[in-house]
């Protein structure tokens, strides 16, 4: 700005002296670019509209597409305009984020990069930083900025058989070998065949069209209700593998919670660990700058965590996608014991509901508060996600107390030969 001025002080005492009109021409010329800029530079991002078009929630390994669109709505092209995208680096986006365009007179263009899910969690996409000035470089450059979105990705899914459980196991409340009662008479459509189902399933013609073994699906006769019960108490977990098997113990209540969805039951979730957006907030929610994930803010004090609200048994897949949500939030974090836990957990569940216990040990104290809900009137299952090399005497106990006991596989094993459930809930 200093240095434009004297510079037009020297040209119009030069002009002065010489009497010559180009000069005056040229001093002309400056002052007018010179006002003209200061008027409109300010201006020019006011007539930029700017929005993200993206599926703001996927599962585990699915690619989002996320589109920028950009509208000029001035009357004047924007020689240059620099855009400079915030994305998580957990979501590796595949395109670069950071151009410089221009854009000319009611001028629309759209912008894409794709992002790739590879750890659940809630996201910040953005915020978008705009940035222009003056091709003379008279003014400081103009900046906007376009608020974030957020992207929910939820938690990868298993089958029963990739969990090392029994495809038929036992979650109603009835004791019977059968898991539900099925009517030959209502029919309800094919899948694939799966470990544990009877040859007398299997639809042979449609078998033979696809290629692949189908077994044929009824209607269940009656309604089971089940809970299950995380616990991500941070005490509980060992601590060498603890952020490995705080994941694995979200993955199968997410993989159980889809199978009971599939099988048309109502099932709900009743956690012990903490949702950040369910914690009390004196301003916006926080996310971590590294990773971009939504950031539980530590040293606030067992005595202000709040556990999130029970979601109670409901069937239907957009049920199974409010679960999904929270799971796809949830922490570990020193909250309240699995023991001291449970008993206030299930008080506004019905009596009889199965409750799928996954906690990281079976040691005694768990069994014991698992036979005190036994006495109750529930049907708990425990299923235990750290290894255990004497998980025998745990089913053995288990099986004293009046419940059963499943030792649920590590995912390293499973993911050296087997891949997740294609998701099929959206």
């Amino acid at each position: 700005m200093g240095q434009f001025t004297a510079l037009i002080f020297i040209l119009l005492l030069v002009a002065f002296l010489l009497n010559v009109d180009f000069i005056f021409y040229i001093v002309y010329v400056s002052v007018g670019l010179y006002a003209w800029n200061r008027w409109y530079t300010p201006r020019v991002l006011g007539g930029v509209l700017a929005h993200r078009a993206f599926t703001d929630h996927a599962f585990w390994g699915e690619e989002i597409q996320v589109t920028l669109v950009l509208q000029n709505k001035n009357r004047l092209g924007i020689p240059w305009l620099q855009l400079r995208e915030s994305v998580a680096v957990e979501l590796t986006a595949r395109q670069p984020t950071n151009q410089v365009i221009s854009l000319r007179r009611r001028q629309t263009i759209r912008l894409n990069y794709i992002v790739q899910t590879r750890r659940r969690g809630y996201y910040r996409l953005g915020p978008l930083r705009l940035k222009t000035s003056d091709l003379f470089g008279f003014f400081p450059e103009q900046v906007r900025v376009l608020p974030p979105d957020y992207l929910t990705v939820y938690p990868r899914l298993w089958t029963l058989s990739q969990l090392n459980l029994p495809s038929r196991l036992p979650f109603g409340v009835i004791g019977s070998r059968q898991r539900l009662f099925e009517d030959p008479a209502r029919p309800m459509g094919v899948r694939q065949f799966r470990s544990g189902d009877s040859l007398r399933q299997i639809n042979w013609k449609a078998s033979a069209h696809t290629r692949d073994l189908l077994v044929k699906t009824f209607e269940p006769a009656i309604s089971l209700e089940t809970a299950v019960l995380l616990n991500l108490h941070l005490g509980d977990y060992v601590l060498r593998d603890r952020a490995y098997t705080v994941e694995w113990a979200i993955e199968v209540a997410a993989s159980l919670a889809a199978h009971l969805v599939d099988l048309r039951q109502p099932v709900g979730l009743v956690t012990n660990g903490v949702d950040p957006l369910h914690q009390p907030q004196n301003g916006p929610v926080e996310f971590d700058e590294e990773s971009g994930r939504l950031l539980f803010v530590q040293g606030r004090g067992a005595r202000q965590l709040v556990l999130p609200p029970p979601i109670p048994p409901h069937p239907g897949r957009p049920h199974l996608i409010k679960i999904l949500e929270r799971l796809a939030r949830l922490e570990a974090d020193e909250t309240m014991p699995f023991d001291r836990w449970v008993p206030t957990a299930c008080l506004d569940l019905s009596w009889g509901v199965t409750l799928l216990a996954i906690t990281p040990t079976g040691n005694e104290v768990v069994c014991q508060a698992l036979h005190r809900l036994v006495r109750a009137g529930f049907n708990p299952i425990l299923l235990v996600v750290e290894p255990d090399s004497e998980f025998g005497r745990v089913r053995e106990r288990a099986r004293r107390l009046g419940f059963a006991a499943y030792h649920v596989t590590e995912k390293r094993d499973l993911e050296r030969w087997q891949r997740p459930l294609t998701p099929s809930y959206v």
